[in-house]
This record gives structure tokens, sequence and C-alpha cells, in this order.
């Protein structure tokens, strides 16, 4: 087993310091700031366990939420319409704007210089062409994620404030960030206060038994802090 690093062993240290968990989210968030070392920004990552079997599509889990305070940093946004709806975009904030040229783009020069992906409707003919590339990436506009609608203006800014879309990957897991380590622990605890309440929502009626299995936080390099599922998912 590779020798965990000093900084890896004193976040550690910071969480032990802080008692036996499982905590609730906001000491798991006030410690969670304890555990960042790393001289960039770290992001703040919660990762839930959810029993479901994602083979089955009535236990898929996947959707949006708008955090409160943001994500807290800046997303790239790609608008690929018609002209008419471009002028739109651009004045919404969107760094590129386009349809033909930057589909080639993407397909002649493998260019993903972006972080989210906007289409309108009457476009996704040309943008389904590109689906073998940005669907790996999570890149591939959708209806339910808000990605593919005729509404781009609206679209880019809930992305600019802080809209996150998110899948249950084939393990049954959700992860995803919520914020930067340099956010209050009020910030963190509400911003995953939002997404646990939009989990819990999705919650599919074939999923039997527990649901939440369990749920950590943790910064980029540092190790998962334990939060309290009971609490963290009780209605509020």
């Amino acid at each position: 087993m590779a020798k965990k690093s000093k900084r890896y062993q004193a976040a550690l240290a910071a969480i032990e310091a802080a008692g036996n968990g499982p905590f609730d989210l906001h000491q798991a968030a006030e410690i969670v700031k304890k555990t960042a070392s790393a001289r960039f920004a770290e992001s703040v990552d919660i990762d839930v366990r959810l029993g479901v079997d994602p083979r089955h599509a009535d236990q898929m889990v996947r959707g949006t939420v708008a955090l409160p305070n943001g994500t807290g940093k800046e997303v790239r946004v790609l608008v690929l319409a018609s002209p008419g709806k471009q002028a739109e975009a651009q004045a919404a904030g969107a760094e590129y704007v386009g349809l033909d040229d930057l589909v080639n783009k993407i397909q002649n020069e493998n260019w993903f210089e972006f972080d989210v992906m906007i289409a309108t409707p009457d476009v996704m003919g040309q943008v389904g062409r590109l689906g073998r590339v940005l669907g790996p990436r999570g890149l591939m506009p959708n209806p339910k994620s808000g990605t593919v609608t005729m509404d781009v203006g609206q679209a880019v800014k809930d992305v600019k404030a802080g809209k996150i879309d998110f899948r249950v990957d084939k393990n049954g897991g959700l992860h995803t960030s919520i914020g930067k380590a340099s956010f209050s622990a009020e910030q963190i605890r509400e911003n995953a206060e939002a997404f646990l309440r939009e989990v819990v929502r999705l919650k599919p009626q074939a999923s039997k038994g527990t649901y939440v299995k369990s749920i950590t936080l943790s910064t980029t390099m540092g190790p998962g802090v334990d939060v309290d599922r009971n609490t963290a998912t009780a209605a509020r």
C-alpha cells in the first residue's frame, strides 16, 4: 500500500480530532474545510451511495439542481443554435456560440475547451453526430438536464449561477462538486442540503430497502468525512 503524504495524514488527524463520525452536515463542512491544504483552490465534493440498480431503467437517478451559493468556479459554456438564437446566448454570457463551425471543430480537432454544452432542439440532428465523443465525457445536451431548450439565454444564466446536473453511475454512486474549500461551512452545508433534497425527491418507486446508504464530503485532495445520512436527508 502506498504511503500517505504528510499532508494527507494531517487531514486524517483533523478528522480524528473531531471525534467519532458520522457527523451532521454542518460539522462535516467545518471538518472538511480543515482538511484543505493544497496550494490550489480545492473543490468540495459530495459522494452519495444509493440503494439502486442503474442497470434497470426504472431505478436510474438523474437530475439537476441549482446550488444556492454556486459552485465557486467559472463554467465555460458552449451553445449550438440556429442563427436566430445565437445573439441571445452571447448576451447571456456564453463563451462559445455557433453551429457548423463548432461542430466541425469538435469533430475534426478534438476540441473540448468547454464545460457545458447547450443546444436548441432544432439543431439536435447536427449535435447527434457528436454523440460518440460527447457521451463518454458527459457533455451531450439533454432535455432532462435543461441543456436542450429554446430558452438558451436562461439556460446559460442557470449554468453560470451554479446549476449542476448529476447522474448515478453503474455502481449506484453520485459524485459531484458542490463548492470550494474557501466557502464558509454554512455555504457548503446549504449547497449539500440543496443537492440531497433533490436526490431524495428523485427516489425511484422501484427502489427497495435503504435508498441513501452513505454520504461523504471531501476536498479534491483530502480524505472523506462521513456524514450522518439520517439527519442529512431528513425532511426540512
